[in-house]
């Protein structure tokens, strides 16, 4: 295959970014905005060895999935909404799919367990106007007029749109009373690459049941000249709550500062998942699509069987959401977050909600929960601690083994796990299931509708034995009797090898041979050896340089490590 060629192609599936997938002559490749079951004319944009790009140019024969007409005109431009041409119920059967496809090939779950614990995917009513949060980059066009929308894929090109399908209906009027003020007053937008001008973007929030609204402009600045006019056109808006700017002068492509200035009125609003009431300030983690949070919080919770009398730790808590869901029905919930801001809510929120048994830790739990259990054992006698139920809510590059670990030692029950990413689940699975842990429930959640992304919550229990047998046994000297010195040398021949680590390798080549090794080149010789490696799900497709090999020297300093440390 060569650039600018023109093949027919036939979809067959959708990778993580969206793209239909397709072979020709065994020849992979990756086409933006066809569906499975096109059948389309694309031009290859690169080529390169074993797969391709190719730019959709006909559709020759549309899939019995495709929309005619997408709800929203921009969705191939913006690229927020992947799928947005595929029917709702094809959407959900790709979405059960590629969860179920992910536990079975990175995470080894048999077929057969999967058919028993697997439940149907659960999806919206109403697809659309889900979002209860929107963030919107302001810049201007050619014509030097001040626009609003959504970065094209890829890029940071603003397409023009005030009226995102997956927003709610007052985010439009919200943007064109900024606009309108900035023109109007000439007030610049930021350039991201001069680093000049003043409004970066704004953020909408929502409150579903409280009908509660959030405008915060993040502004490049201290100040935003003539707020009191905006403030006045804004609190002509039904719910309008809180007015703030987040004050962000830093040349970087993160959204909002750390500083909060109050314009009017409160610097947070309420909403409610379920009875749990929860404040909500700028800079908060808070699910977006409050309709399905309360579905999946629900399902974590009818997973965890709570009588009372239970102790559950919550892991990556953010402000507290599952965590006080949890706490009405456990004994004592312990909630981790790395964010200091989002404990202070997570606080603050089980004070409004007059929850008393939910305490919460500030720090990376991959630190946090081993270091408590090393803690505990040190002040307990050798006492290792306990909890009844871990719950698990990760970012999407899953949980790190030395957490999956000590969640492990602390043998609970029941571990629930909910996952914005099937693939690092599907590997976090495997460890747990290898580990005295079995799945139970499956139920994947549609948390984003018209997107490639998939929200699932597991249940793993911890394995009992089917039976037990008694028997004794004698130590000493004499027969019938079993040698001490005899289990000790076993116990050593068996010992558990030392994991041997990528740092381990580094530092041995360092101090034998007086050069340094990149984890790249360990790796590319540990995948040349045919040697099992780490599944890294979000690997990137195409590099921005090509990669760099190792030295023939490197080479075997690298193989004399891995035989050193008995890897080879």
């Amino acid at each position: 295959m060569q650039k600018n060629d023109l093949v027919t192609v036939a979809i067959e599936d959708i990778g993580v970014g969206g793209e239909g997938i397709g072979k020709v002559d065994g020849y992979t490749l990756f086409i933006k905005d066809a569906i499975i079951g096109d059948v389309v004319e694309a031009k290859i944009v690169k080529a390169k060895k074993n797969y391709g790009y190719a730019r959709l140019m006909n559709i020759v024969t549309p899939s019995e999935n495709r929309i005619e007409k997408p709800a929203c005109p921009m969705a191939r431009r913006c690229g927020g909404c992947q799928i947005q041409e595929m029917k709702y119920g094809a959407q959900l059967s790709f979405k059960e799919g590629k969860v179920r496809g992910n536990l079975e090939r990175i995470g080894e779950v048999p077929a057969e367990l999967l058919d028993k614990v697997m439940q149907p995917i659960v999806g919206m009513e109403e697809p659309f106007h889900y979002r209860n949060k929107a963030q919107f980059p302001i810049g201007t066009d050619k014509e030097g007029h001040i626009i609003t929308g959504f970065y094209a894929g890829r890029t940071h090109s603003i397409i023009p749109n005030t009226d995102c399908t997956l927003g709610v209906a007052v985010n439009q009027k919200i943007l064109e009373i900024i606009l309108h003020f900035m023109e109007n007053n000439h007030i610049s937008a930021y350039d991201e690459e001069k680093h000049k001008g003043l409004v970066r973007h704004v953020l909408i929030r929502y409150g579903f049941k409280t009908d509660e609204i959030m405008v915060c402009l993040v502004i490049n600045g201290e100040k935003l000249p003539h707020a009191e006019k905006l403030v006045d056109k804004l609190c002509e808006i039904s719910g309008m709550t809180s007015i703030t700017i987040s004050v962000n002068k830093a040349k970087t492509n993160v959204i909002m500062g750390n500083e909060i200035k109050l314009l009017w009125g409160q610097t947070y609003i309420t909403d409610y998942i379920g009875n749990v009431k929860y404040q909500i300030s700028p800079l908060s983690f808070y699910q977006v699509n409050p309709v399905q949070t309360e579905k999946l919080y629900g399902l974590a919770l009818d997973y965890a069987d709570l009588n009372g009398n239970e102790t559950v730790w919550d892991l990556y808590c953010g402000i507290g959401t599952i965590s006080l869901f949890l706490a009405q029905n456990a004994k004592q919930v312990y909630g981790v977050e790395i964010v200091p801001q989002a404990i202070d809510d997570a606080r603050n929120n089980a004070k409004i909600n007059d929850i008393t048994n939910a305490e919460f830790y500030v720090g990376k739990a991959e630190e946090v929960l081993p270091e408590y259990y090393r803690e505990y054992q040190e002040s307990h006698g050798g006492e290792t601690a306990h909890a009844d139920v871990i719950v698990v809510d990760p970012p999407r590059k899953g949980c790190e083994e030395s957490l999956l670990q000590t969640i492990v030692d602390m043998q609970p029950e029941k571990v629930v796990y909910v996952s914005c990413d099937s693939a690092t689940l599907a590997r976090d699975v495997k460890f747990l299931r290898e580990s005295g842990y079995e799945l139970k429930k499956i139920t994947p959640v549609d948390q984003f509708p018209n997107t490639v992304h998939v929200e699932t919550v597991v249940l793993l229990s911890h394995k009992k034995a089917d039976s037990y047998i008694h028997i004794d046994v004698e130590f000493g000297e004499g027969e019938g009797k079993i040698p001490v010195d005899s289990i000790a040398k076993r116990a050593e021949a068996y010992k558990p090898k030392e994991k041997v680590t990528y740092k381990m390798i580094k530092e041995y080549i360092e101090a034998k041979y007086g050069f340094k090794v990149h984890t790249a080149y360990i790796a590319e010789v540990k995948r040349n050896l045919g040697l099992p490696m780490y599944d890294a799900p979000n690997a990137v497709e195409e590099l921005k340089q090509p990669r760099k090999h190792p030295t023939p020297e490197k080479v075997e300093a690298i193989k004399d490590a891995l035989r050193y440390f008995a890897v080879i």
